[in-house]
């Protein structure tokens, strides 16, 4: 392997880089995983030092986007944001009748929509000043929560090793009707738990969320455990696949189990 696994397995703490590194390498992740951090104190937000800000108002998940692609670290708050179901979300404006209004294409019942989006997780009104976005390899600091854009097959892996590191025999996620970015991001940093979800239909056009993808949410306080017991599963078989055999390279021998018609033997 290009990643040295057994010399990561011997640290006792992993940097940023580091988990950054054992996340894209062993999962094959397509994009960088994404630090967020909630800003709540003004002065913290002015004086933090990104790279990029935006230049037109966007969604969450549009910024975000430079981060998981193009590796720059951005700052925004809410005279960055266009997106008004993030607004809600983020605490930067509370829910309307107005806002329910553009729930009822999901219901055809407006009472339900109004459920659907008061149900929705939500940061404390009014507190919010900012919140950057970073690839994890290059956060300044400590993120609240890590975001991820993943197929099938790696959330999979991803919710495994996060039952191992964390010993918790069981996962749930919760899912809204939209805001599967900004909200989900939420929903993890407020509740301590991973969550994973489908793109909405703003994340599929404006955050480039695909339709075989998902967004992967880990609270930022466990990260380094999921790092952990990705690499240390990989240093004891030799492989991060959990299909079939333990061991394989990513993404393992796809192969009909017990299958009499499709068996190796060992070259002479």
């Amino acid at each position: 392997m290009l990643l040295n696994v057994e010399e990561l397995a011997k640290k006792d703490r992993l940097t940023y880089a580091d988990m950054a590194d054992a996340l894209e390498y062993l999962y094959k992740l397509d994009y960088h995983p994404v630090a967020v951090k909630f800003f709540w104190d003004e002065a913290e937000y002015n004086n933090f030092q990104a790279e990029k800000l935006p230049g037109p108002k966007m969604t969450v998940c549009q910024i975000a986007l430079a981060s998981r692609m193009n590796n720059f670290i951005v700052k925004a708050n809410e005279d960055n944001l266009m997106c008004g179901n993030a607004k809600t979300c983020l605490g930067l404006r509370a829910p309307s009748d107005d806002e329910v209004d553009g729930h009822v294409k999901y219901t055809a019942d407006w009472d339900h929509a109004k459920d659907c989006l008061l149900a929705k997780p939500m940061l404390p009104l009014g507190k919010l000043k900012g919140f950057m976005t970073a690839p994890l390899a290059k956060t300044p600091v400590d993120p609240d929560v890590v975001f991820m854009v993943t197929n099938v097959l790696q959330a999979y892996h991803i919710m495994n090793d996060y039952i191992g590191g964390k010993k918790v025999p069981t996962l749930q996620f919760n899912h809204t009707v939209n805001s599967a970015v900004c909200g989900g991001m939420v929903y993890c940093y407020n509740e301590q738990k991973p969550n994973m979800n489908t793109m909405c239909a703003g994340s599929y056009t404006s955050g480039k969320t695909e339709k075989g993808e998902l967004n992967v949410f880990i609270p930022g306080k466990d990260i380094g455990i999921l790092a952990q017991q990705l690499i240390r599963r990989t240093a004891k078989y030799g492989g991060p696949s959990m299909v079939g055999s333990p061991g394989q390279e990513w993404p393992g021998l796809h192969v009909c189990k017990k299958c009499p018609m499709v068996r190796f033997k060992d070259a002479e």
